[in-house]
């Protein structure tokens, strides 16, 4: 089991990077999934969009070569490619609630065997808006939450969500530095696993029961 925070991000977001192809738009939303974009294979042409108006998002930046006025839909510096483009608002969300974003990536503070997710908010704690989650979630022809596999050691994927929801049944993939799993109508489908962690760990740290087929491939192999 990998402990280390900022290697675990990286481990999701690299394969996550795995599920991406050719010609695809993509929306990568604020925090770890923003680091997929590291991680696209040099042969593969995908453009990323943010929902405050942009197209064409690169690798992150290097430390100290951010640009002030170039930052994504939470506010972190991203880079644009040279065939990248800026609209405004309007815009972006008419691609997004058009259906032409072939996949969101999404973090997630909860998410259950039946693909719902909450990602937006805690009661009680100060949030500055819902962003353009449940747009993205509804729209996206593909939903992958990726996430740390706990919170504090405490199980975030879930029988049930406990917290309000951003949108019902929409999750179709959920990636962690555990494991991969898919969502089917009979439950979470345990597909791949971390080399370094057992499919008893993972089913310790996942409240949900886990559907084990008889061959689970190892994430890093894939």
């Amino acid at each position: 089991m990998i402990t280390d925070s900022k290697l675990a991000k990286e481990v999701i977001a690299r394969r996550v990077a795995k599920e991406l192809k050719d010609g695809q738009l993509v929306n990568l939303g604020i925090g770890l999934p923003t680091l997929v974009a590291n991680y696209v294979p040099k042969d593969l042409t995908v453009t990323f969009q943010s929902e405050n108006g942009m197209v064409g998002m690169g690798p992150s930046p290097l430390p100290g070569e951010e640009d002030e006025d170039i930052q994504n839909a939470g506010g972190q510096h991203v880079t644009v490619l040279n065939s990248g483009a800026f609209f405004d608002s309007s815009l972006s969300f008419t691609l997004i609630r058009g259906g032409h974003v072939d996949i969101t990536v999404l973090g997630a503070l909860e998410v259950d065997e039946k693909g719902n997710l909450a990602n937006w908010i805690i009661p009680g704690k100060m949030v500055p808006g819902m962003g353009g989650a449940m747009d993205l979630v509804t729209g996206a022809r593909k939903v992958i939450v990726a996430m740390q596999h706990t919170g504090k050691g405490t199980p975030k994927i879930l029988k049930e969500c406990t917290l309000p929801l951003t949108a019902k049944g929409k999750v179709n993939l959920i990636v962690t530095e555990m494991c991969v799993l898919e969502v089917t109508k009979e439950g979470l489908v345990l597909r791949e696993r971390q080399k370094d962690t057992t499919i008893e760990e993972i089913q310790a740290l996942t409240e949900a029961k886990l559907i084990i087929p008889e061959i689970v491939a190892i994430m890093d192999e894939q």
